[in-house]
């Protein structure tokens, strides 16, 4: 299941990432309502009571229904005094506390009273942390510097909400294939709107989207004053030229524009396709699904998986079946597509 949600960025990498193959997603994530949201917020900025037993929050939990019953990461928060450590009396590597690439007016510093600790990370499925059976030996304790750290988080009380901009408007004739391709990217929490141009459309509304997808039959007349009106407008978008008429393909491609994370912040960061091989780099230990697709001479959509499987960080070759066009990789957050030459 897919949703957006912040992430924390420790030392300039996403801390999910420092924890394998975990599918779980921050409290912060987009499709809360804004009341439970900005508790979730004030909670790690210790201005609401913590959530758990022994002053522990959530901090990576289940994506579906982000009970402890299906377990979740917790840890302890606490403020420190000048420069004083946690209670373990060692200081935790410094690290931002940051979002997905959400862009905003910071919060007021306030007086720099203090530090931020997040220490003994644990898996958590009751009450009660077991920290020497399910703890999480090696990562933090993180000392984050107080000022920055409400910053960021004070973006978000402001306004700056995860998934803005996961909106995309749809040009193109055929009418169907825009209808189905709109539903898939609703079920996976993107915006989606179809229309044959973007003449008269407002500017206010225009700003509303961070990418437009042109169907391959649109032509390039069009393409070229639905860019033009963009750019009048003065919004920065993604433009998406579809592959084929393929929706799960189709959607990756949307997905990776909507994507504006830098690189060295993701699981996935390269899949290509070297002669009968794919070829996909990953960061840190991960499931990875490659996926392949193609439309036969009746036009239908072939689908062949060609790997389903944990991974350990680096490159990776798998061969590709005869006749694949398509090629789409997989992690729980990132997405690449490419095309296999003729």
């Amino acid at each position: 299941m897919h949703r957006d949600f912040v992430d924390f960025i420790v030392n300039g990498r996403p801390l999910l990432f420092q924890l394998a193959d975990l599918d779980a997603v921050s409290p912060l994530a987009s499709d809360i309502p804004p009341a439970i949201f900005t508790t979730h917020v004030r909670r790690l900025l210790l201005e609401a009571e913590a959530p758990l037993r022994d002053g522990r929050y959530v901090i990576y939990g289940c994506p579906e229904c982000e009970g402890l019953e299906c377990g979740a990461v917790t840890a302890v928060i606490e403020r420190t005094r000048g420069s004083a450590a946690g209670d373990d009396g060692a200081a935790g590597d410094d690290g931002d506390d940051g979002d997905d690439g959400d862009d905003g007016d910071d919060g007021d510093d306030g007086a720099d009273d203090g530090d931020y600790v997040w220490r003994d990370f644990a898996w958590q499925t009751s009450e009660q942390a077991d920290l020497e059976l399910n703890g999480y030996h090696g990562i933090g304790p993180f000392r984050f510097r107080g000022g920055e750290y409400r910053a960021e988080l004070g973006r978000l009380l402001n306004g700056v909400a995860p998934g803005a901009g996961r909106r995309v408007l749809l040009i193109g004739a055929r009418v169907a294939l825009n209808a189905k391709l709109a539903a898939a990217l609703r079920t996976i929490g993107i915006g989606a709107e179809i229309a044959a141009d973007a003449a008269g459309v407002p500017a206010e509304e225009l700003r509303t989207y961070g990418a437009v997808a042109f169907g391959r039959e649109v032509p390039a007349s069009t393409r070229d004053a639905v860019r033009a009106s963009f750019d009048t407008a003065g919004v920065d978008v993604a433009f998406v030229d579809g592959l084929a008429p393929i929706v799960p393909l189709l959607v990756a491609q949307i997905e990776y524009a909507l994507d504006r994370s830098p690189l060295a912040q993701r699981r996935l960061t390269r899949l290509a396709v070297a002669g009968d091989s794919v070829v996909t780099e990953i960061t840190s230990t991960c499931r990875v699904r490659l996926t392949v697709y193609r439309v036969d001479r009746l036009y239908r959509t072939r689908v062949h998986e060609v790997l389903d499987e944990v991974l350990e960080p680096g490159e990776h070759r798998v061969p590709l079946p005869d006749r694949a066009r398509y090629v789409v990789a997989r992690t729980p957050d990132s997405v690449l597509v490419a095309s296999v030459s003729s």
